[in-house]
């Protein structure tokens, strides 16, 4: 199964990003927009899990949140990946506080005992809003830098859980994430 280590907002902040977002989903621009519903902070993708991992890798997440305590984020800013110009993820930051990156951290290192490799490249935590659909050029993005830049979000929320995510892929591609396990910050 395919598995993913992240942090779920609450509906109601969710569901602000949303209708902060709509001026991005009115244009025309070739992305296939994703509903508030699978809004989630990615802190390590685990790929393909072995049911039998399974255990080892929820006790390992157990153990981090029982250190953690009571997490503080402050989501802000529209951007994309790899460019505003021609993008291949929009998204909504999240600001990376010294407590968010300790978590990450943790998560790897305790991951790691299971057997996953540690990521090594720099963590950009956001929120993904959507994915371009890779067929269109960049002149398909033309005014997403404008639009992006005139949009002004603020949200702080507090989150007090870590939660397992598993992955289901449709045959068009298109992910669905159901929850597979959820630990509580006890720190």
């Amino acid at each position: 199964m395919r598995l993913f280590v992240a942090l779920n907002l609450p509906k109601k902040e969710r569901d602000r990003i949303y209708r902060a977002s709509r001026v991005l989903r009115e244009c025309e621009f070739p992305v296939h927009w994703k509903e508030p519903e699978h809004y989630h902070v990615t802190l390590k993708f685990l790929g393909e899990v072995a049911e039998d991992r399974l255990e080892g890798v929820q006790d390992a997440l157990d153990h981090v949140a029982s250190t953690t305590g009571r997490l503080d984020l402050a989501v802000e800013g529209f951007g994309a990946f790899p460019t505003i110009r021609r993008p291949d993820v929009i998204w909504v930051g999240i600001e990376p506080s010294p407590a968010l990156r300790c978590l990450k951290q943790d998560v790897e290192w305790a991951l790691m005992a299971c057997g996953f490799q540690r990521e090594t490249r720099a963590f950009h935590p956001h929120l993904t809003l959507g994915r371009a659909d890779g067929e269109d050029g960049a002149g398909a993005f033309r005014g997403l830098d404008d639009k992006a830049a005139n949009l002004t979000y603020q949200g702080h929320v507090t989150l007090r859980k870590l939660d397992l995510m598993r992955s289901h892929l449709s045959k068009s591609g298109v992910p669905r994430y159901t929850l597979k396990h959820s630990t509580s910050f006890e720190g």
